[in-house]
């Protein structure tokens, strides 16, 4: 890589600045800042003495970068995107430590919207154009509004409609099961009878659930913005259904995503363990039954996204 550039017209104060790195016109760098290698720091930046950046971090103009930031390798920050970094601020009354706000790699954060401080915006996350997000944001989550909540999963919508078109094509044709492309997560159809009494679904465990279940659990009354799961079991089995309702389930194997809508108490989902599971969209009347192959032991949990990736890598 080639030598800093650093703009006739810019101040940079910092030696810490690595190859390859454009600082343009009008940006000021203070002297304790770290920037990685192949940054792009553009016009009218500003960046403060405690900040970190990693490699190939986009800043574009307009942004101002304060004390108690990082900002991990191959983040994009749109312009005149705000990072606060303390929630009562005073004139002339300054805090002994600031807050540590993390970007991690991968994120995105679109123009104009405005991070709260001591937060974490996970992984490959997209935060909308204008929103404000006043809670941390978990890897890969798309996150749009004031205040900013989850819409999407990044590299897991696009498959969403895929796989419900795939999903009800198949089962149409009386397929018991349908794998996903995500290791470890399949769908399956729960046996229907109706008749003039109504209608009954039959689960037979170690047939259309695919272990033997030692646990069970409903999940209801959760606020449509909220978000569940989010972690991955090491030993666990779980099969959900949804009987009223919906929600919109994410299964990831540390390579690949995918989104179902579990609408339908004809059709469950198998999770394996070391599958990456969320669950979010609820409707006002959604009931997720969840079955369990293990009891409950907080050991079997992996809860960071990061910790369950490393993980994946471990495995033979």
């Amino acid at each position: 890589m080639t030598q800093p550039f650093v703009h006739p017209a810019a101040l940079c104060e910092s030696a810490s600045i690595g190859p390859g790195t454009r600082i343009w016109a009008f940006a000021h760098v203070l002297p304790g800042a770290v920037i990685g290698a192949d940054c792009n720091i553009c016009d009218n930046v500003f960046i403060e003495n405690q900040v970190v950046l990693g490699d190939r971090v986009t800043v574009k103009c307009g942004v101002q970068l304060w004390d108690g930031l990082t900002l991990e390798d191959d983040v994009f920050i749109g312009p005149n995107a705000t990072f606060c970094n303390d929630r009562f601020p005073r004139s002339r009354q300054h805090l002994a430590e600031y807050p540590r706000t993390l970007v991690r790699r991968g994120a995105s954060i679109g123009a104009n919207a405005t991070i709260l401080p001591g937060l974490v915006v996970g992984a490959n996350a997209m935060v909308g154009a204008g929103a404000v997000v006043t809670r941390s944001v978990p890897a890969n989550a798309i996150v749009v509004g004031n205040p900013a909540r989850i819409v999407g999963y990044a590299d897991a919508a696009s498959t969403a409609t895929a796989t419900a078109t795939a999903v009800g094509t198949r089962l149409a044709e009386g397929v018991d099961h349908l794998p996903l492309a995500v290791a470890g997560a399949s769908l399956h159809r729960i046996p229907h009878v109706r008749d003039l009494r109504g209608s009954l679904h039959a689960l037979e465990f170690e047939r259309q659930v695919p272990f033997p279940v030692r646990r069970a659990f409903m999940v209801h009354g959760v606020p449509s913005r909220e978000v569940r799961g989010e972690h991955a079991h090491r030993l666990c089995h779980q099969f959900l259904v949804c009987p009223a309702g919906s929600c919109a389930v994410v299964v990831d194997d540390g390579r690949q995503r995918a989104e179902v809508v579990l609408d339908d108490p004809g059709i469950g989902l198998h999770m394996a363990p070391m599958v990456w599971g969320i669950q979010y969209k609820y409707s006002a009347d959604a009931l997720l039954l969840v079955l369990a192959s293990e009891h409950y032991d907080p050991d079997d949990y992996i809860r960071d996204y990061e910790a369950f990736l490393a993980a994946v890598r471990s495995r033979p």
